[in-house]
């Protein structure tokens, strides 16, 4: 779970109930279970995305250009100031998306991003993703905008750990209060019994799982967690998305 640099597509698929059952059965089949989901049950990942003052990053991004990229901050349920989370910039360019994290402590995150100026940089922290988070931080000053917190279960193909497959539910979220240690709670996202399925390749999916959803007849989506909240905090009437069950 703590990849730290990949470069990889992401391929966004939105299920109702039923389609999330036989999707994950066929995946069960042919990969193994993140080791964080114990018993089968969801782990909780929580995250603040940073923006500038006036949005230019989700806004840009929402523009479908080439090139784009977004700030986060990411733990695994809630932490204290003290606790390891971690830092990430997640980029996409040409439909490849490339994401370098580095471990950090809660406070020295908040510190970072806050004055700026680089922490001292521990055994757990990755030097050359702290240079770059340094880097984006010079070109971009930016404040936390959004908590947005979801329940995970994962899977990891046997013996290829190139392929991985996520399947995200209650998504939540809120725009006040927005601090990893405040606690977990926010407004809906998505509608009770839906699951946001992404695959997450660098190769071509395998031919079973093409074959499941083309069964199922399921189709991709441009579904984006943080756009969607962008949006639906704006009115946009489309930012919902609705899914029988």
């Amino acid at each position: 779970m703590a990849i730290e640099v990949f470069n990889r597509y992401e391929h966004k698929y939105l299920l109702n109930t039923a389609e999330f059952g036989a999707v994950r059965k066929t995946v069960e089949q042919h990969m193994d279970s993140d080791p964080y989901n114990i018993g089968g049950k969801p782990y909780t990942i929580a995250n603040i995305y940073y923006d500038t003052a006036d949005d230019y990053l989700i806004r840009n991004s929402l523009g479908k250009p080439m090139y784009k990229e977004k700030l986060r901050l990411r733990a695994y349920g809630v932490p204290k100031i003290t606790d390891t989370v971690y830092l990430e910039i997640k980029k996409k360019a040409f439909g490849i998306v490339n994401k370098r994290r580095t471990a950090i402590k809660l406070g020295e995150a908040y510190e970072f991003i806050k004055i700026g100026e680089m922490p001292n940089i521990g055994e757990y922290m990755n030097k050359q993703v702290v240079r770059e988070l340094d880097d984006f931080l010079t070109r971009y000053k930016v404040e936390p905008k959004l908590y947005l917190a979801y329940d995970r279960i994962a899977y990891f193909e046997k013996n290829n750990p190139d392929l991985r497959i996520s399947f995200d539910t209650n998504i939540r979220s809120r725009r006040s209060a927005v601090a990893l240690e405040y606690g977990d709670f926010g407004d809906s996202l998505i509608n009770c019994g839906q699951y946001l399925m992404e695959i997450k390749t660098s190769k071509a999916k395998p031919l079973w799982l093409t074959s499941i959803l083309t069964e199922l007849g399921i189709r991709r989506t441009s579904f984006s967690k943080y756009g969607t909240e962008y949006k639906h905090s704006l009115g946009i009437s489309d930012a919902r998305p609705s899914l029988a069950v």
